[in-house]
């Protein structure tokens, strides 16, 4: 079955749908001339079932006007707010929205909003990048829906049936979740932890499933059987805390906790000093992101460089091209990612 994107819709089979002509399409959609209100929501209807959108990329780019692109998280609040709203998103956003003008681009940021749902519909954005969606993401499905060039920064999770389902994914920069993930592994194994527990998000996200099927990689290669808990991403940092408390009840000999999601981490490091084990001595702790939380954190939790500066710059020109309707290139390679060691798995005597 084929896997190429079903053909956009444009302004004739909008006005064939609505029962009206391509002008008063047109008219309807930018609010133009004279178009009673009736016929002006048969035309919306009409536009938002089949997908249509004006294309006002080729309109910007014949006037010289800037394009708006949005970046926005498909992490709910619980994990994407807090200490993380100045990490991960912000730290992208930095370098994106200075890549973004270099490019003619103007970029808006969408916050991360307590439902995960991002009100789109008010936003007139001729693209967007969109970081880690999970599969089925609101935010993703109304973009694509709506014809617009998307980037994904981390790869889409695949909807059930893959390939066959005849969806292609959107074009995204891969940060290598799975690499990532026995980077940690690996690290604290070589400071001495022989059992090694796990912490992830329960959603459809690539980042889990990459990650998941790392960890069982590495507890099988290490002979150990795997611990692992999955938490609702709505619970954040207690749902970290939680999940630790039950796995340390379960299995009192854990000497570590590879906890990708840094607001989990930090529950998971209030888990572990309540049962009155120390870190690193008793039990280790490692997430994914070098941000404020794992900085912050008492104490300072080893985690990873994801050279998200680079990763930005990448995520930006894949757009670009895109939006210029250059849209050969699906994949780019982000870069390797570097562990930053520090005292929450210093290693044993």
């Amino acid at each position: 079955m084929s896997t190429e994107p079903s053909p956009r819709a444009n302004i004739k089979d909008v006005a064939r749908e609505a029962g009206v002509s391509p002008t008063t399409v047109s008219h309807a959609l930018n609010a133009r001339g004279q178009v009673d209100a009736e016929t002006r929501a048969r035309v919306e209807k009409a536009a938002l079932k089949l997908g249509y959108r004006p294309n006002r990329n080729a309109q910007r780019l014949r006037t010289g006007e800037a394009h708006m692109i949005v970046l926005l998280s498909s992490m709910p609040f619980a994990v994407a707010g807090g200490p993380s709203r100045l990490g991960f998103l912000m730290e992208v956003a930095a370098v994106a929205a200075s890549a973004a003008l270099d490019r003619n681009l103007a970029l808006v940021l969408a916050p991360p909003m307590e439902t995960g749902r991002v009100p789109m519909e008010l936003l007139d954005v001729d693209g967007a990048l969109v970081i880690e969606p999970s599969a089925g993401d609101p935010n993703m499905d109304y973009l694509l829906r709506r014809g617009l060039p998307v980037v994904a920064i981390g790869k889409p999770a695949e909807a059930a049936g893959g390939a066959e389902s005849g969806t292609a994914l959107p074009p995204y920069v891969d940060i290598h979740s799975g690499d990532t993930t026995r980077l940690l592994l690996e690290h604290l194994h070589t400071q001495g932890a022989r059992r090694i527990a796990m912490i992830l998000g329960s959603a459809q996200r690539n980042s889990y499933v990459e990650g998941q099927a790392a960890y069982l990689a590495f507890a099988a290669a290490h002979r150990q059987a795997p611990l692992l808990s999955l938490v609702d991403e709505a619970k954040g940092e207690s749902g970290g805390r939680d999940a630790a408390l039950a796995l340390l009840a379960a299995h009192p000999d854990i000497d570590a906790f590879c906890v990708p999601v840094d607001a989990f981490a930090t529950g998971a490091v209030a888990a572990v000093l309540e049962t009155g084990r120390r870190i690193p001595e008793d039990v280790m702790v490692a997430t994914r992101y070098d941000g404020l939380r794992a900085r912050t954190s008492v104490p300072p939790l080893t985690a990873v460089d994801l050279h998200l500066d680079e990763v930005a710059q990448q995520a930006i020109a894949l757009l670009f091209d895109h939006l210029r309707g250059d849209t050969a290139t699906r994949k780019v390679d982000g870069p390797a990612a570097q562990i930053v060691p520090r005292l929450s798995s210093a290693r044993r005597g």
